[in-house]
């Protein structure tokens, strides 16, 4: 949390109650700065530019703006005003139009003359008047004597717009963030500031933070190429590339923004910007079309003739531009034909040769992080912006200081033959020494599968494996009889055969189904592990545990402690749970509460893509066993269309549980209460949360006859040793000046700047039942930073792809191309018909685990 807070979200229907008091009192320092509230009345303008066949670019849209304020009409915009880049524009004084809106004839000064002549595009720029926002709302806000409406809405956006607007002017920027060149790693990793206007207790904060965004290095699109090859020669590289790599490379590079380099009619030389859609199969000096003269030609000869330079490296591939050109990647003579302009951000998976360093650099402990900000408000420089200035904003230069609590941790029961039945965590974590599970499991029947080469991991190797796994099932209370049945399988062939068949061993010498199948995964098997698990949670319902054969060469005790974790609550166990007397309001006999979490994953890449739904819930009155159901849905949609179905299963298996397990009574088994945590809502979408998906999980508590309180909570993930305790919340100062939120920062720090989650309760002692749930999370002897549910709902969506048959022809990786609302239609309906359910044999279990 020190300095971690980022951002500051506000809810609806529930008002703060007294302020709580229970934990140690600390005082933290937050990255968050105090800046007073303007004095006079800000005017608020709709902006249209057109011609506007789709949406322009933001940093056209800026330039365009930029180019009105200073060059077209500078005798209207003295001040400057502000602007969002796309509708939104602010001025501290009327603009002088002779009715309430006026059009204006903008160019981009850098725009070049078009092949044809044509002098540069003209854009039409309406402004018009719409709103006058009284600064008063926000002073009353504040001071919790206002409702938080539409006024105080559009004041805070006008606040964010104007800090932001300098930055963006002068700089790279990417939604809130902004880029600069101080901080660079030669990965293509540039340090950014994350700045936010929020509302605070009694005053107004800006929240300033480092974040890191990977970005293309400019120059030669080809250098960028071969780079990406990890080669310097493009003769060898880029002109006989395999299918598989251009189309991976193809993957890196498509959509980025390129000038291309050709000669004017004025005979100059000009750059154009274009956008990179593919890359042809064929070199320029093999590529051949037709003019419109019917003469046909290969593209080198093109630009030999009409540039009247031949091609340095006509034997290299060309990339192929939005409008269909096919430009070739090479050059005449120092002059490249592409090149990537600066400040390019890599919107796509970052290629995983490269995840590594990036996470290094995006990595710092606290005071590092807290220096970084410190630089990044020189670069702010909100007392030299013109735009700040004349807006009459001030800033405090040092990060604000709050009052703070550290609670105090549950206290976590094992099972008997434990030295000690009960243990404190410490700092967010503790360790097993001499404890034994709660409820540890019996496993009778269990094979062992390996997909490393046998002259890497021969038997000695596996026995060696199956000895200490073994010894730290021991140590936990697992029963774990040997096993003879151990195979080398094959990577390349049919993984479901292969297990089929080693389970089938099992069965002629047992009579039954081994209970668990591990697994011994090479380097770079994610393939592998996606149809074993494909295998054991939808098609034979096994439980499966994959290992990977680099970590159990000499593995530690530790490290199958580790696995000994996983195991046990995949084959129905219990590895702890919190002691009753230490979380009364979640074990109370005399009110049953079911703890359910749900997340939507959205779309990787096209929005054709689905996305996946998931809902955990436990069905023990302990909350430490959960189970968990997922769905398909259109892409990129906040909220959740089966919640009714999802609610009604969970709330199910809850009362079948208690029923048939626990064995209450039959007037006991239905939940007084539910708590429910939902993760993944943007900003302005409480009141749907609340107006749509509540009413569903009613409507399921009507169908099944029971009426528990609702208690509705958004948890959110705060943007970032030296690091606040475990359990360290703040209520004060940082939070929403009226409803109920607070932050709580539940884990130790590990690596770089803890961060907290944000709570925000949007219906009906919730921090430190929060915390408790941070200590339940089964395959960690660490408490973690959001309650276990939300984490195991958020692996469940993660793991969608899973459900789908490995060998079908269904896309899942995050460079599929966009496509038109028909296909996406059609390609939604087939990501539905091919989710496959989970075998009704790890339905009640945690498989996800």
């Amino acid at each position: 949390m020190a300095p971690g807070i980022t951002y500051i979200q506000w809810s609806v229907g529930v008002k703060r109650p007294n302020l709580a008091t229970g934990g140690t009192p600390v005082t933290i320092q937050v990255n968050s700065f105090v800046t007073t509230v303007p004095e006079k009345i800000i005017h608020h303008y709709d902006v249209v530019i057109s011609p506007s066949e789709k949406t322009l670019p933001t940093r056209m849209t800026m330039a365009l703006i930029r180019r009105l304020q200073f060059d077209v009409a500078p005798q209207i915009f003295t001040p400057l005003c502000v602007y969002d880049g796309r509708k939104n524009m602010f001025s501290i004084h009327k603009l002088k139009f002779d009715t309430g809106s006026q059009v204006f004839d903008v160019t981009l000064a850098d725009e070049s003359p078009s092949a044809s002549g044509r002098g540069p595009k003209v854009y039409k720029i309406k402004l018009t008047h719409v709103a006058e926002i009284n600064p008063e709302v926000l002073h009353r806000f504040i001071q919790g004597k206002g409702s938080h409406d539409n006024t105080v809405l559009t004041a805070i956006t006008a606040l964010n717009v104007v800090v932001r607007m300098q930055p963006s002017c002068d700089h790279p920027f990417n939604v809130r963030s902004f880029y600069t060149d101080r901080e660079t790693k030669d990965i293509g990793v540039g340090r950014g500031y994350f700045q936010s206007v929020r509302p605070g207790i009694g005053k107004m904060l800006i929240n300033v933070d480092i974040s890191t965004g990977m970005m293309y290095k400019h120059g030669p699109l080809m250098n960028l190429c071969l780079e990406f090859l990890g080669t310097n020669d493009p003769r060898a590289s880029l002109s006989r590339l395999s299918d598989r790599e251009r189309l991976r490379l193809q993957r890196f590079i498509s959509g980025i923004r390129i000038l291309t380099n050709h000669l004017g009619p004025d005979g100059q030389s000009h750059a154009t910007p274009r956008i990179v859609r593919k890359l042809s199969s064929a070199p320029a000096n093999k590529l051949t079309f037709t003019m419109r003269d019917g003469q046909s030609m290969t593209v080198a000869e093109y630009f030999r003739r009409t540039q009247n330079r031949p091609l340095q490296y006509p034997d290299v591939i060309c990339a192929e531009i939005g409008s269909g050109a096919l430009i070739p990647l090479g050059q005449f003579r120092l002059l490249f034909l592409c090149n990537v302009p600066p400040g390019q951000f890599m919107r796509k998976q970052i290629p995983p040769e490269k995840t590594k360093a990036a996470l290094d650099f995006a990595t710092n402990k606290p005071l590092k992080r807290l220096e970084s900000i410190r630089n990044g408000l020189s670069v702010l420089a909100y007392g030299q912006s013109d735009y700040v200035r004349q807006f009459g904003l001030a800033v405090e230069p040092g990060p604000l200081r709050v009052h703070a609590r550290v609670l105090k941790p549950p206290t976590l029961k094992y099972g008997p033959g434990s030295l000690s039945l009960t243990i404190t965590p410490r700092d967010g974590t503790w360790n097993m020494v001499d404890k034994k599970f709660f409820k540890p499991v019996v496993i009778e029947r269990w094979v062992v599968v390996i997909y490393e080469q046998k002259l890497r991991f021969g038997e000695e190797n596996a026995k060696d494996m199956m000895k200490g796994l073994g010894s730290s099932c021991r140590d936990v209370g697992i029963k774990l009889t040997p096993t003879r049945f151990v195979s080398w399988g094959n990577g390349q062939g049919r993984i479901a055969d292969q297990l089929k068949s080693a389970g089938a061993a099992c069965v002629k010498e047992m009579g039954e189904a081994p209970q668990l199948l591990v697994v011994i995964l090479p380097e770079g098997g994610n393939d592998i592990y996606t149809k074993v698990k494909h295998f054991g949670d939808v098609t034979m319902g096994v439980a499966t545990q994959c290992l990977k054969s680099s970590k159990c060469y000499g593995a530690s005790p530790q490290y199958f402690a580790n696995v000994c974790l996983k195991i046990n609550v995949k084959l129905g166990g219990i590895n702890t749970i919190p002691d009753p007397t230490s979380v009364s309001v979640l074990t109370d006999p005399h009110n049953p509460t079911i703890v359910m979490a749900d997340v939507i994953h959205p779309a990787p890449g096209s929005d054709g893509r689905p996305s996946f739904t998931a809902l955990v819930a436990n069905v023990d009155s302990d909350t430490a066993k959960y189970i968990a159901t997922s769905r398909v849905q259109t892409s990129r949609q906040e909220m959740i269309d089966e919640l009714e179905p999802m609610s009604l299963h969970c709330l199910w298996k809850y009362m079948k549980y208690r029923e048939l397990i626990e064995k209450k009574a039959a007037g006991a088994i239905a939940p007084k209460r539910i708590i429910f945590y939902r993760d993944g809502v943007s900003e302005g979408q409480f009141k749907h949360v609340l107006e749509q998906e509540l009413p569903l999980i009613k409507k399921a508590c009507a169908t099944l006859k029971i009426n528990p309180k609702i208690t509705f909570i958004v948890v959110g993930k705060a943007d970032r040793s030296g690091n606040c305790k475990a359990g360290t919340v703040v209520d004060r100062d940082i939070v929403h000046p009226t409803e109920f939120d607070f932050y709580l920062q539940a884990h130790g720090g590990l690596l770089g700047t803890s961060r907290p989650a944000h709570y925000s309760v949007l219906a009906d002692a919730l921090q430190s039942l929060s915390f408790a749930l941070c200590h339940v999370y089964a395959r960690s002897t660490r408490s973690v930073s959001i309650p276990a549910p939300v984490y195991y709902a958020d692996i469940v969506c993660s793991r969608a792809k899973n459900h789908y048959d490995p060998q079908g022809t269904l896309d899942f990786s995050d460079s599929a191309t966009q496509v038109d609302t028909e296909q996406a239609a059609k390609s939604l309906e087939d990501y539905k018909t091919g989710f496959m359910p989970l075998n009704a044999a790890q339905v009640g279990l945690m498989y996800f685990s």
